[in-house]
């Protein structure tokens, strides 16, 4: 099955076209039984909001390397079984950069996930996933995780003080 939307708004010239800088993110979501486990993000890019763990790659990082790292300063534990799920680019309106974000489920982690500078761990269960104090781009690409199925998409974001959600594709795929 294949998911595809797109939303168009009017008078946005074609961002793509005029970016040509991408950065490399990493995000995982820990999913055990009938819960997972976000952060609350305390500061810098994202604050405020519920979030997977994961962010930017250091030199010569590669991407599992980095996404291991970056969970083990955020919450304090450390992960094995990383299944790759997702890319997803983000654009902002206002920034030439593309974020090209690889997305990672982990069913097991060694650790109590313990608050860190950075975020505030906590479990949530999956019907209840606080969508509104997420990124919007959640709530489209989270129930295809949760199904464990594998997916592909690309985001615009407007301005960063609203972060309303411009277009959006979502494709479902068999491989990444």
């Amino acid at each position: 099955m294949i998911y595809v939307h797109v939303v168009v708004a009017k008078n946005i010239k074609n961002v793509a076209e005029s970016k040509n800088m991408k950065k490399i993110l990493t995000l995982c979501v820990i999913h055990k039984e009938n819960k997972i486990l976000l952060g609350m993000k305390k500061r810098g890019f994202g604050a405020g909001r519920w979030n997977g763990f994961g962010g930017k790659l250091k030199d010569g990082e590669l991407i599992e390397q980095g996404l291991k790292r970056e969970i083990k300063e955020e919450a304090e534990i450390e992960v094995d079984d990383l299944n790759k799920v997702g890319i997803i680019d983000f654009e902002f309106i206002d920034n030439p950069e593309i974020l090209e974000v690889h997305i990672f489920k982990s069913n097991n982690f060694n650790g109590v996930p313990t608050e860190s500078e950075e975020m505030k761990p906590q479990w949530f269960d999956v019907d209840k996933i606080p969508f509104s104090e997420m990124w919007p781009d959640d709530i489209y690409w989270m129930p295809l995780f949760l199904e464990g199925k594998k997916f592909k998409g690309k985001f615009l974001f407007g301005k960063e003080k609203n972060n309303n959600i411009l277009e959006k594709e979502l494709t479902e795929v068999e491989e990444i």
